[in-house]
C-alpha cells in the first residue's frame, strides 16, 4: 500500500461496504456515503490505484472440500519472501502472510482432500529455505 494514500472518513465507510459485499453496487454505496456514483467509482478507482484495495474476491464454500492453515518455518540463508512466493505459486493456496512469532508465514490453503492437503505439504515442505510446517485443519468458519 501506498502509505501517502491519505482515507477520509467516507473512504473508511466505503472500504468497510465492499469488504462485507464487494458486489454492492455504486449507487447503493453512494446513497450510503451521501455521495454521487461517479463519486464512489473514483474513489474506488483511487484506492485500487494508491493499493488500499489490492482486489476483490470470492468467498465460497464448494461441497466436500477442505480448508487448512499451514503454520511454515523457514531457514537461513534463504529470504522469508523468497520462500512466501514459492508457496504463493501451488494452485490449493488461498492467501499467505508473513508473520512475527515462532512461524514465519502462515498459509491458508482450500483442497479436494486429504490427499490433496499432504500433496501441498510436500511441495511447501519441498521449498528450498523451509525448516517445518504444522497444518491446522479448519472445520467450522464463522
Amino acid at each position: 500500500m501506498n502509505r501517502s494514500a491519505r482515507l477520509d472518513e467516507k473512504d473508511i465507510k466505503l472500504i468497510g461496504i465492499l469488504k462485507n459485499n464487494s458486489r454492492t453496487p455504486f449507487r447503493v454505496i453512494a446513497r450510503e456515503l451521501g455521495l454521487t456514483e461517479g463519486a464512489v467509482r473514483k474513489r474506488v478507482k483511487r484506492l485500487v490505484d494508491k493499493g488500499v484495495i489490492k482486489r476483490f474476491t470470492l468467498d465460497y464454500v464448494l461441497p466436500g472440500e477442505m480448508r487448512a492453515i499451514i503454520l511454515v518455518k523457514t531457514k537461513s540463508p534463504i529470504p522469508v519472501p523468497e520462500v512466501s512466493r514459492g508457496i504463493s505459486r501451488h494452485p490449493f493456496v488461498e492467501k499467505v502472510v508473513e508473520v512475527t512469532g515462532e512461524y514465519d508465514i502462515v498459509a491458508i490453503a482450500r483442497a479436494r482432500g486429504v490427499d490433496d492437503i499432504n500433496t501441498l505439504i510436500d511441495f511447501i515442505r519441498g521449498i528450498n529455505g523451509v525448516a517445518s510446517t504444522y497444518t491446522m485443519i479448519v472445520l467450522r468458519e464463522y
